[in-house]
């Protein structure tokens, strides 16, 4: 069976994070672990630390059993480097169980700035989510269409047949949310930020005072 895995900051969780991993879920038929990272090296140290970021996963995965929270990177120390956290459950699962990273389009064009990148795709397929009708393998970086060349493959089920190397696209609507316009509106004090995450990680971002919110109790 396929193991698929939603890494990031999640800096808050917020309502396109949760399409994107409900859609993979729903098309692969299997839980979607998510992954926050502990120390994210490729951008400037989050808003919320680690500890209250994996806290909203878990209230806003609570219920759905499509979603489940793994704190593996922030058990192990150093920068939360996707390359050693694939290494770690290749490892646990075996050479040819099959593993699936999602990763949004922008992640995914970003590709040949992460560490090791050129060995992630040994380690595991990409699911890349789409923004909309935006076809995921245009625009890309050289180096990262010449990587990919061979390896996109249109059937859920490739995924099952092979344990790593395949890119598949996964489509779906266009959403208009993201953790910058989260952490935005929060400094705005623009009270439409609400609409953006689930309510239970609103009434957590309030009641723990993240974001600078002043740690009012949303119940």
């Amino acid at each position: 069976m396929l193991r698929l895995w939603y890494g990031g900051t999640f800096d808050p969780v917020h309502q396109g994070h949760l399409a994107i991993a409900r859609a993979a879920a729903d098309l692969f038929g299997v839980p979607v672990d998510l992954v926050p990272a502990a120390d994210p090296p490729h951008r400037a140290p989050p808003g919320a630390n680690a500890h209250h970021r994996a806290r909203m996963l878990d209230v806003a995965a609570a219920g759905d059993p499509r979603l489940r929270v793994d704190r593996r990177e922030l058990q192990r120390s150093g920068p939360s480097w996707t390359v050693d956290t694939l290494r770690e459950l290749r490892a646990l699962h075996g050479e040819e169980a099959p593993l699936a990273l999602l990763l949004g389009a922008d992640s995914f064009r970003s590709l040949p700035q992460w560490h090791q990148w050129r060995r992630i795709l040994p380690l595991a397929h990409l699911v890349v989510a789409s923004r909309g009708d935006e076809p995921v393998d245009q625009d890309l970086p050289p180096d990262l269409a010449a990587e990919v060349v061979g390896r996109w493959c249109d059937s859920p089920a490739a995924l099952s047949d092979a344990p790593a190397g395949r890119v598949f696209a996964l489509h779906q609507p266009l959403r208009p949310e993201s953790a910058s316009a989260v952490r935005a509106a929060l400094a705005a004090g623009d009270a439409r930020w609400r609409e953006l995450v689930p309510p239970a990680v609103a009434g957590y971002i309030l009641h723990h005072g993240l974001y600078g919110t002043g740690g009012v109790d949303a119940t």
